[in-house]
């Protein structure tokens, strides 16, 4: 583990606002002369704590109008049938996120569609015929007064 200190975490904060902020302005948000900024942001990529950086997409505007989160639970609870299940699931496009999770289901997934439609016809014909899958359960989201995925 990388250990932080507040300067670190205060960048971190910034970057996941807005990485594409110039690293003038992210060093004067932080408190720090603009070479050493630029120092501490290489030395958090080079140490893996900032893996990547992503653009965050507008999903109404790519015609998502549809969000839920789904619980599947396996029939089987050997390694091939998750394997099996995780292959599946990585080909659907639908799938934004997979988790493997602990307690009375094996995976909790957040599912994007256009509508309703879209989402119960991935349900019935890409989930509901997977041979691994004993049950599902959906979780449709109405609204995210908090977001902080990027």
């Amino acid at each position: 583990m990388t250990k932080l200190d507040d300067t670190d975490q205060r960048i971190l904060r910034e970057l996941q606002r807005d990485a594409r902020q110039p690293n003038l302005a992210l060093a004067e948000r932080v408190g720090l002369s603009p070479s050493a900024c630029l120092r501490r942001v290489q030395a958090l990529e080079r140490a893996g704590v900032i893996r990547s950086y992503r653009a965050v997409l507008d999903p109404e505007k790519l015609g998502i109008g549809f969000v839920a989160y789904v619980t599947v639970g396996l029939n089987a609870h050997t390694k091939q049938a998750q394997e099996s299940f995780e292959r599946a699931i990585a080909r659907a496009p639908q799938v934004r996120e997979c988790h493997n999770i602990t307690g009375t289901v094996e995976y909790l997934m957040r599912i994007e569609t256009p509508d309703l439609a879209a989402y119960k016809h991935w349900h019935t014909e890409v989930l509901g015929v997977l041979p691994q899958v004993q049950s599902i359960t959906t979780f449709v989201v109405m609204g995210s007064p908090k977001d902080d995925r990027a």
